[in-house]
């Protein structure tokens, strides 16, 4: 069965609906939806019917692209008050040849999770931290033969209002979702590397409602902060100064402003019409002073707070998400946080744009994970993927790919 997946990431702004191919570990994306968000602020649920009504909007969008309808998703879940937990847990083997199955370590995870988890919180993840079989340590003990084997793993949680509010929108949707996840984890799926996976380091999402900064040990969580301050903060300090619709101020930011003075044109201006009627000259230095002060704030908190997620030496600060793709925002944050820093870019077919990175993170994480458990998956039955391969409609790609065979290619950034 060909391996098609689809996630949803609920933002503040806009709702970003991804569908997709794995191949080999490789991410194809076939269809790519980004619709305005309605009932969402700071990241959480204010309106439940709006968000459900944005929502199916998106899926509509996507749903028209594809000829199908998605019912299968993997859903990001806020990240306000997490917890972070130490477990342990210890099983018999009790198969006849003594061998470790993945049977074995679902049941391992299970007794490190009992009365781990706080009565108002949902278990999010496991991270397994060191496996002892017959007391030594080893990487993987599936396949292997012994008698006991111990694991202590980090359990993450989160407040099952946040968690259930989301799931209940999408299920209002006549969708299922299949897994959930946190943001920082697909941000790490998506960008992780030998040299990342063996280092410590932090990522930064900036978004449009919150900025998310998260510290890890060698490839696990250990820590993160949320601050409120994000690309609505830049909005509204446009908006204020030139009493401009927020519409209009996200334009500006997004299409004129840049995110630092350094080149900015002070001969370059724009005109609109502000919310009191009035025509209104923007410069673009002017312009680009207002939105780089709110930037050079953000960044700043966000590297202050580095000093409170964890004391160990960073090796690597990678940034990412919709705010970082307002022109020059790399000569900002090398100046706050030296030239080590690196951008998270989203570079795939289709998803050029950072705002995508928890979207296509999290179908190459849920990928990763079905293939630790040797499981296929699809949210499309072989009836429906020999629908999306009948076309006519083709593209070339060189792989073994139904990308190549759906009919077009489907875009909406």
């Amino acid at each position: 069965m060909r391996r098609i997946l689809s996630s949803i990431d609920i933002g503040t702004n806009s709702i970003k609906l991804i569908v997709a191919e794995a191949v080999n570990n490789k991410i194809n994306v076939l269809c790519a939806v980004s619709e305005v968000s309605r009932g969402m602020k700071n990241g959480l649920i204010v309106s439940f019917e709006d968000v459900v009504y944005s929502i199916k909007k998106a899926l509509k969008k996507a749903e028209d692209m594809l000829g199908l309808k998605i019912r299968k998703v993997v859903l990001g879940v806020p990240e306000y008050d997490i917890k972070f937990s130490n477990g342990v847990g210890v099983n018999t083997i009790t198969n006849e040849d003594e061998v470790v199955t993945r049977n074995d370590i679902s049941r391992l995870y299970k007794t490190c999770a009992y009365n781990k988890i706080d009565e108002n919180y949902e278990l999010i993840n496991i991270i397994p931290l060191e496996y002892e079989l017959d007391e030594n340590v080893v990487k993987n003990p599936i396949g292997m033969t012994g008698n006991k084997l111990k694991l202590k793993c980090l359990i993450i949680s989160v407040p099952k209002n946040n968690t259930y509010s989301f799931i209940k929108a999408i299920e209002k949707c006549g969708v299922e979702v299949i897994d959930i996840m946190l943001g920082s984890l697909a941000d790490y799926a998506l960008f992780k590397n030998e040299f990342i996976d063996e280092n410590n380091g932090i990522i930064i999402n900036l978004g449009a409602g919150k900025s998310t900064i998260s510290a890890f040990y060698k490839g696990v969580l250990i820590n993160e902060n949320i601050i409120k301050e994000a690309g609505i903060s830049v909005d509204n300090d446009v908006s204020f100064m030139y009493k401009t619709k927020l519409s209009d101020s996200k334009k500006l930011k997004e299409r004129f402003a840049l995110a630092s003075t350094k080149l900015a044109n002070p001969k370059e201006n724009t005109t609109l019409v502000n919310k009191l009627g009035e025509k209104v000259v923007v410069n673009q230095y002017e312009l680009t002073e207002y939105v780089s002060a709110r930037l050079e704030e953000i960044l700043k908190k966000s590297k202050n707070i580095i000093n409170y997620l964890t004391k160990r030496e960073i090796s690597y600060i990678i940034i990412t998400g919709g705010l970082t793709e307002i022109k020059d925002f790399n000569i900002l944050a090398e100046d706050i946080f030296g030239k080590n820093v690196t951008f998270g870019n989203v570079n795939i077919i289709g998803v050029r744009d950072n705002k995508y990175s928890t979207a296509i993170g999290m179908i190459k994480s849920f990928n990763e994970k079905l293939n630790s458990k040797d499981r296929d998956y699809s949210i499309f039955d072989s009836d429906e993927i020999n629908i999306l391969c009948s076309s006519d409609k083709r593209i070339n790609v060189a792989s073994d790919s139904i990308l190549g065979k759906v009919f077009g290619y489907f875009f909406d950034n």
